[in-house]
């Protein structure tokens, strides 16, 4: 069986080669559970595909994020969801990840919709926090409305210096063009020119969304391992606990501890933590 669930618990396992890895890539992720790994793109890692799943589909996309401080590093070339397209994604990649889950025997068709999740390291002073968190937790409004209300500020600066009267219905065309991330991304090429053109966008997280700062979420602790997924009601954690005790023996769920954090701008999220280092007691 593959999903999030049995990837952390592989990562529970080995929980203290986090603190020794120098890059989060080198950790010893368990690879029959994955899809395609890709070190520069994302999806980093991709769980595979349950064919006949229940409980767990499979199929959830990663991506790796690695820091020598707590700040949850940037995001080059994507905008960080919850869930993604896994046409679009493959349709603007190149063929290696296709080519990757075809030949790991998932039909990549068979799930479109795939959740998103990052595993985020920091490090701070010899301490080390690691979170596998749903990406819910930096989605919280959709990237079409994100990118719409950025390129709208600039639209609005430029109209004004420039003292232009444009129509709205024709400055909403414009920016629905914008809000399309694929629209831009892509590698173009302009007649007569020696050079191709693609532009990227970098994403960095505010302080409201690091889960890493003590400051905003004091109950991410130093030298703990945390799992973080959406609780938008009650039924919610009781679907997560149902797939955690279906994964974890009795005997490894005494090492967690579970409880809700809220987030500054998107509800609940429920956590289990529990010590990098097996033999401390997780308090």
């Amino acid at each position: 069986m593959n999903s999030i669930y049995h990837f952390f618990k592989a990562i529970y396992l080995h929980r203290e080669v986090l603190s020794a890895s120098n890059i989060l890539e080198e950790f010893p992720f368990q690879r029959n559970l994955l899809s395609c790994i890709n070190r520069k793109t994302f999806p980093n890692l991709a769980i595979k595909i349950n064919k006949n799943g229940n409980m767990f589909s499979g199929g959830e996309l990663i991506g790796l994020k690695d820091s020598n401080s707590y700040t949850v590093s940037s995001f080059n070339s994507t905008v960080p969801v919850g869930s993604a397209d896994i046409s679009k994604i493959i349709e603007s990649r190149s063929n290696n990840i296709k080519n990757q889950m075809e030949k790991a025997g998932d039909d990549i068709l068979s799930l479109l919709t795939r959740d998103v999740f990052y595993l985020v390291r920091g490090k701070k002073s010899g301490s080390v926090k690691v979170v596998l968190m749903h990406g819910s937790f930096l989605e919280t409004i959709g990237v079409r409305y994100l990118l719409r209300n950025y390129f709208s500020q600039v639209l609005a600066k430029n109209i004004k210096q420039s003292r232009l009267t444009i129509l709205p219905a024709v400055q909403n065309i414009i920016l629905d063009f914008l809000s399309e991330q694929e629209n831009f991304s892509r590698v173009r090429e302009v007649e007569k020119a020696s050079v191709k053109l693609r532009f990227r966008i970098m994403t960095e997280v505010k302080a409201e969304g690091n889960i890493l700062n003590s400051q905003q979420y004091p109950s991410i602790l130093d030298n703990t391992l945390n799992f973080i997924l959406p609780k938008h009601d009650q039924s919610d954690q009781t679907l997560t606990e149902s797939k955690m005790k279906e994964v974890f023996s009795g005997k490894e769920l005494k090492t967690f501890k579970a409880f809700d954090i809220k987030h500054h701008f998107n509800g609940y999220f429920r956590v289990y933590q529990t010590a990098i280092n097996s033999s401390a007691k997780n308090e």
